[in-house]
């Protein structure tokens, strides 16, 4: 967007006159040297708009509202010539928007009184709609989320220049916030010009989008705003403190300087807004180590490599950010690993299986896997970047050696157990992998593990592979559950035969017992799935 942000000071404005001092912060003042500047504004504007939104646009005569009214229209429909007349006698004129989202624009110039917006019906018609309203002093107060545009010609700043003071109220400042700080950081990184492409997103709150250059060069940016502490669920504690998920972009910044320093193809970073909660990060495209048919083993052999090398090396537990800031790794300990356990009996047996547990039986189950971690303490903690997966694993077939894995999910990286890394890769969620070619990788990271270590516990290792493996199964097994009945996500239940034939795997070895037979009693249509060991 060709605009400069210097400029004279001016009052702060709302949707219907000057907001009092103190309660606004000031407004966003932009310079827009020319009209592809005013048309520009309203396409980056259109990015924030949601129903129900109105955009208050003021200004005198020849300000630009109905330019940037235009611009507004045609991005929000997707419809770049459409002919988009002001409404000055009609009052009001509807679009219809990209994915059937409402658009209503209007000129309330020659509006006689209320009245006649109860005759056109402009409450019903604008409710669920994003309505852009020229001449918004004419409109009655209303509640919701407003954008207010003020634009006046500033022949001071060159021949045809407008000065635009943008501001928002309703829970729209803070968004106008978050879209000042991407601007900013799309221009100091030299991405301003290039085109935004949603992705497909993880099942967190975060989003990404493709950054296309004209001249065809690519990144990714990362939307992740700090997360505020959810309500307390246990001990005063939220469920991201307990389970140690990071609530800032700080601990992916960190992980990721971390990982590239050991040499591993973790993304560049081209930019970052900290505070924001924004990354643009160098693409490391989209080739993956899975094919149709599952796993591709030498793809899988040097995700394993790579692991048994980061395991084998001494690691600090904080890493630097920024100067003057750094990020502790957290221990992924017992409370964490029982309170994912947890999820089983809270989530995914009485919404899949249809069995709603007593306390007792919730308290037993919970006591065994308290009992069973114990033999999942590791003598010395490493990096467990705790989605090691393929999903968040790319091929980069022209680098060499461990560097053609590229790593791109780490931001709950945890000091673990290096078994966890493991059963994330060889038990998948989304990819079938048999016992067989599970237990050939599990050789490949043992002897890897040796040649580095000759004291190597693959005892203990096999032990707590098994515990973990099944402490990962059942975590997800509710999540997916979750994901489904509490957040509308029902894609997530294809993949529970596989996580639930892999709990059944894990819960055949000796050391999960006692867990197995919690599983027949309780939980016996899952049960039937678990093969007893020979005895």
């Amino acid at each position: 967007m060709a605009v400069s942000e210097d400029g004279p000071d001016t009052e702060a404005r709302g949707a219907h006159g000057p907001a009092t001092a103190e309660a606004a912060p000031p407004p966003w003042e932009i310079v827009l040297p020319e009209e592809s500047a005013t048309e520009d504004l309203g396409r980056f504007l259109a990015e924030l708009l949601e129903p129900g939104d109105l955009v208050a646009l003021s200004g005198g005569l020849g300000g630009g509202k109905t330019t940037l009214a235009r611009a507004l229209i045609r991005e929000l429909t997707g419809e770049p010539d459409l002919d988009v007349p002001s409404p000055t006698f009609t009052l009001v004129q509807p679009y219809e928007g990209r994915r059937g989202r409402a658009i209503v624009h209007a000129d309330l110039y020659r509006l006689r009184g209320p009245d006649e917006l109860v005759e056109l019906g402009f409450d019903e018609m604008t409710e669920s709609a994003i309505t852009l309203v020229e001449w918004p002093e004419r409109l009655p107060p209303r509640e919701g989320p407003v954008l207010s545009v003020d634009l006046s010609l500033r022949r001071e700043f060159g021949e045809g220049s407008r000065f635009a003071s943008i501001d928002g109220s309703g829970g729209m400042r803070a968004r106008l916030d978050r879209a000042r700080g991407l601007r900013g950081l799309l221009v100091r990184a030299g991405w301003d010009e290039a085109e935004r492409i949603p992705m497909q997103g993880d099942a967190s709150t975060r989003a990404y989008e493709r950054l296309r250059k004209p001249d065809g060069s690519t990144a990714i940016l990362v939307i992740s705003p700090p997360r505020a502490d959810g309500p307390p669920v246990r001990d005063g504690k939220p469920y991201s403190a307990i389970v140690k998920l990071a609530e800032s972009v700080h601990a992916f910044v960190a992980v990721d300087r971390g990982l590239r320093a050991l040499g591993f193809s973790a993304p560049r970073i081209y930019g970052e807004d900290l505070g924001a909660g924004l990354l643009i990060l160098e693409d490391l495209g989209a080739e993956p180590v899975v094919d149709a048919s599952g796993p591709r083993p030498e793809r899988y052999a040097e995700a394993v490599r790579l692991l048994a090398k980061l395991h084998a090396t001494e690691l600090p537990n904080a890493l630097p950010v920024a100067d003057g800031i750094e990020h502790v790794l957290p221990p992924y300990d017992t409370e964490a690993l029982l309170f994912e356990a947890e999820l089983l009996p809270e989530w995914y047996a009485p919404a899949i299986r249809g069995v709603t547990l007593p306390d007792a039986a919730r308290a037993d189950f919970l006591a065994l896997w308290a009992e069973a971690l114990r033999g999942a303490i590791p003598e010395r903690p490493t990096w467990t970047l705790r989605d090691y997966h393929s999903p968040n694993l790319i091929w980069l077939p022209e680098r060499d050696g461990l560097e053609r894995i590229g790593l791109i999910d780490f931001q709950d990286a945890v000091l673990g157990h290096p078994a966890y890394d493991v059963a994330s890769l060889l038990q998948d969620a989304r990819a079938d992998a048999s016992a067989e070619f599970e237990l050939r990788l599990l050789g490949l990271y043992v002897r890897e593990r040796r040649a580095r270590e000759p004291e190597f516990d693959m005892q203990g290792f096999a032990r707590a592979y098994a515990l973990l493996a099944a402490q990962r199964a059942t975590k997800i097994l509710g999540i997916f559950a979750r994901l489904d009945r509490r957040d509308g996500k029902p894609g997530y239940l294809a993949h529970l035969p596989r996580i639930e034939g892999y709990l059944a795997r894990n819960l055949a070895h000796p050391a999960l017992a006692r867990l197995r037979l919690w599983h027949e009693e309780h939980l016996p249509d899952l049960a039937a799935r678990v093969a007893r060991p020979e005895s």
